[in-house]
């Protein structure tokens, strides 16, 4: 295959107002709505309002984020994405790459614990909603141990084994995956 035309000579614009870049953000946005995301978000990240506005609407800045992020973006600027073709006319409340990187660096540490608080929330609706930890009632249980051997040379040389070891362990805990366990029935004394 060969292109038939100079890349001097085409062009491509994307500025047609009904044009959708990111179809598939839609579904996505409406999981994290049906899951509860800006109540949630609404409800635990506590901003100070500022004269810019900075703390005010943090649940619509928090769905932007996330918008952004489905669609692609890696950066604010990148944020700007939501804004082009039909995407405004589907989604209400985007706001400015600008203004979500005014947000962002507004947090702390303490804001950041805000946001975990909200994920903890957020992921068991949200499995709840699609599905994606069948055979969730089982119990898996990892033990880490702290005493595992470490990959040492084998009399001066490197062995495969060694190698091998090497480049999995991480030094000071070693997990080894046990196969889930049902929970003790109702009728045994655990002990």
């Amino acid at each position: 295959m060969q292109s038939s035309h100079a890349a001097a000579r085409v062009s491509a614009r994307f500025d047609d107002p009904n044009l959708v870049g990111y179809g598939g953000l839609a579904p996505v946005v409406r999981l994290a709505e049906r899951c509860g995301l800006p109540a949630l978000a609404g409800e635990h990240v506590r901003l100070p309002v500022s004269k810019d506005g900075t703390g005010a609407f943090p649940a619509a800045k928090l769905m932007s984020l996330v918008g952004g992020m489905v669609a692609g973006a890696d950066s604010i600027d990148d944020m700007d994405r939501l804004r082009h073709g039909a995407l405004p006319r589907l989604f209400a409340g985007v706001r400015a790459p600008s203004t979500l990187g005014s947000f962002l660096r507004s947090f702390t540490h303490g804001h950041v614990k805000q946001l975990h608080a909200v994920a903890r929330r957020f992921l068991p609706e949200l499995a709840a909603h699609t599905g994606l930890l069948s055979g969730a009632e089982s119990v898996a249980h990892v033990d880490i141990d702290d005493a595992a051997p470490t990959a040492t040379p084998s009399r001066g040389r490197v062995t495969d084994t060694a190698r091998s070891r090497a480049s999995t362990h991480c030094p000071g805990s070693s997990p080894h995956p046990c196969p889930p366990r049902r929970p003790p029935s109702p009728s045994r004394s655990p002990g």
